[in-house]
């Protein structure tokens, strides 16, 4: 009865979350010709972070940072990115043949996957991670790679909090780069297509938060670029799961063991 009534909390606290992030909204920065965007999840975030923190976590609050519902959310996290890929074939759907036209440029960026491994593992053992650099590098940290970390480890081994650790860190501040980098290459001479089709690196925020700044760039072209992205995202999240488990996979194990000799 304990569990189920700290889990009520645990509900309640994430209808505050949604309805504070909703009210605030996106917000837009402009520096310059470049517009940063900090979408509504990259709020509920930091509310849900400051109000963790040992200041706050008294009374009602430590009801909802209970052990319980700590496990409770690492357990069930998966479920809720579910609808996330229906949304994705709704966009996608109107844009179906222009995308099919392009689609071997789609699949090519399939070979980025890998990058957080061949760069991210050596500088992560080189910081003095070990098995939290599993599931920090294996990708983005992403619905995917939260997937595979929580069935294979448990998102409470050392490999699970390294995958929760980059899940979190790249919401915030992932958000805040795509924003940037995006207006940034187009300035550059990158074409409203091309950025459109980088947006879907596998992250929804991320995501949003590219497409959004080349919206404000181009907003007569905002169909396009939200099919674009959206395809993108589609593509990278069905076959970047298997990049990730026939490549990465099997290409960090090597580099993990030459690295540290296979130590813990």
């Amino acid at each position: 009865m304990k569990s189920k009534g700290h889990l009520v909390y645990l509900i309640l606290f994430a209808l505050f979350l949604i309805t504070a992030a909703e009210w605030i909204g996106t917000q837009s920065i402009p520096i310059g010709n470049i517009t940063i965007n900090l979408l509504p999840l990259v709020f509920a975030i930091l509310i849900a972070m400051i109000l963790g923190t040992a200041i706050f976590r008294r009374g009602i609050m430590k009801k909802v940072y209970s052990k319980e519902n700590v496990n409770f959310a690492s357990k069930y996290l998966i479920y809720i990115m579910l609808p996330l890929m229906a949304r994705y074939g709704a966009d996608v759907a109107p844009k179906l043949r222009e995308i099919l036209d392009v689609g071997w440029v789609f699949l090519l960026q399939e070979i980025g996957n890998l990058g957080t491994v061949l760069l991210g593992l050596p500088v992560a053992i080189l910081l003095g991670l070990r098995r939290e650099a599993i599931g920090a590098t294996l990708g983005l940290g992403r619905e995917g790679e939260l997937a595979y970390i929580s069935e294979k480890y448990t998102l409470d081994s050392s490999e699970g909090r390294g995958v929760l650790s980059l899940y979190i860190i790249g919401t915030l501040f992932g958000t805040l780069f795509f924003s940037i980098i995006a207006p940034v290459l187009h300035a550059l001479g990158f074409s409203i297509e091309a950025l459109a089709m980088s947006s879907g690196v596998g992250s929804s925020s991320m995501m949003v938060g590219a497409s959004s700044s080349l919206i404000a760039l181009a907003p007569d072209q905002a169909e396009v670029i939200n099919s674009y992205a959206a395809a993108s995202q589609l593509l990278t999240s069905f076959l970047g799961t298997y990049t990730m488990v026939f490549l990465a996979v099997p290409l960090q194990r090597f580099m993990y063991n030459l690295f540290t000799g296979g130590k813990r």
